[in-house]
């Protein structure tokens, strides 16, 4: 009986304090768009990784001078370059107001230059995973179409991040639809509807990175465990596949990865299912000077999951 209260009183003292780091890497997450609007707004941009502000404050002008682009009437994917500033000036300025906006290019922001570190400290290649090659070798010829897809869509992705771009098409389909009813309020006296209507028809969030990469992680079925190692499925569909595992968004899992969210990304992975050796192997990829919560050994992947939904981070 006393070695029963005791282990009880042990589960709840580790408990108490994993739920204590989590809190705290929650707080510094959802503190991040709020400083990031005031950021872009300012010059105190040491406060922040200039890199990560510097491809956010990139892909809002340019998604403003698509915008514009298509306000006037042009296509947007090849004329963003002839924007009109008077109104793609104020159309950056609406949307560096605009929270739900900046966290998701915050997001987009930190997994590429995640990415581009776990190529360097890890030979992860940010594009061509060990698991995606096996992917578009599949059998299963729907599969290998998503991952031949998905492929030529992660370099894109790369490659607009290097130039601090994102493609309206990329966008989610909420946010798109949200940014082009601003578009609208902006373009209403050019009589620019016509243009920004076919923009609208010819969106499809399927055929998007993200859409392609939900797409391939659902396809994967049972499979989908084999891409809960980052060195194997890479960065974008380790992350998608966390996601869907546990139900919480994927910006957030992406953010997981990040140094100083190691609490988040071991419970996280301990909600998937996966043993402490597995768990301890992707800590050490992401925090390898850190020493993984040890009480995650004994603690239940249900009372992992039940930690995280405390704690707001699963849906």
């Amino acid at each position: 009986m006393g070695e029963t209260m005791t282990d009880l009183a042990a589960d709840a003292a580790v408990e108490a304090i994993l739920q204590d780091e989590l809190a705290r890497e929650v707080r510094a997450v959802t503190a991040v768009s709020p400083v990031l609007r005031h950021l872009l707004a300012s010059d105190a941009q040491s406060l922040v990784s200039e890199a990560v502000l510097a491809r956010v404050r990139g892909m809002v002008f340019d998604l403003a001078a698509q915008l514009s682009t298509a306000i006037a009437g042009r296509d947007p994917a090849t004329g963003r370059g002839m924007a009109d500033p008077e109104t793609s000036g104020p159309l950056a300025n609406r949307l560096l107001g605009d929270e739900a906006l900046l966290a998701l290019l915050h997001g987009l922001a930190i997994e590429s230059l995640l990415a581009e570190r776990f190529q360097q400290r890890h030979v992860i290649d940010p594009v061509l995973s060990p698991l995606l090659q096996e992917l578009i070798a599949s059998d299963d010829t729907a599969v290998a179409s998503l991952a031949m897809n998905l492929l030529a869509a992660q370099s894109r992705f790369m490659q607009s991040q290097r130039r601090m771009e994102l493609p309206l098409g990329e966008l989610p389909a909420e946010r798109f639809h949200a940014l082009i009813a601003v578009a609208h309020h902006f373009g209403s006296a050019m009589g620019s509807s016509a243009a920004l209507e076919r923009l609208q028809h010819s969106y499809d969030e399927a055929a998007s990175r993200l859409g392609l990469l939900t797409r391939l992680v659902t396809a994967m079925r049972r499979g989908v465990m084999a891409a809960l190692a980052l060195d194997h499925a890479g960065l974008a569909l380790f992350a998608s596949a966390l996601a869907q595992t546990t139900h919480q968004s994927r910006a957030e899992m992406v953010l997981a990865c990040h140094e100083g969210q190691g609490a988040r990304l071991a419970l996280t992975l301990r909600a998937a299912g996966l043993g402490p050796s597995a768990i301890e192997r992707q800590f050490l990829l992401i925090e390898p000077v850190a020493r993984m919560p040890r009480a995650l050994a004994a603690l239940p992947a249900e009372r992992a999951d039940l930690l995280l939904r405390a704690n707001g981070t699963a849906a």
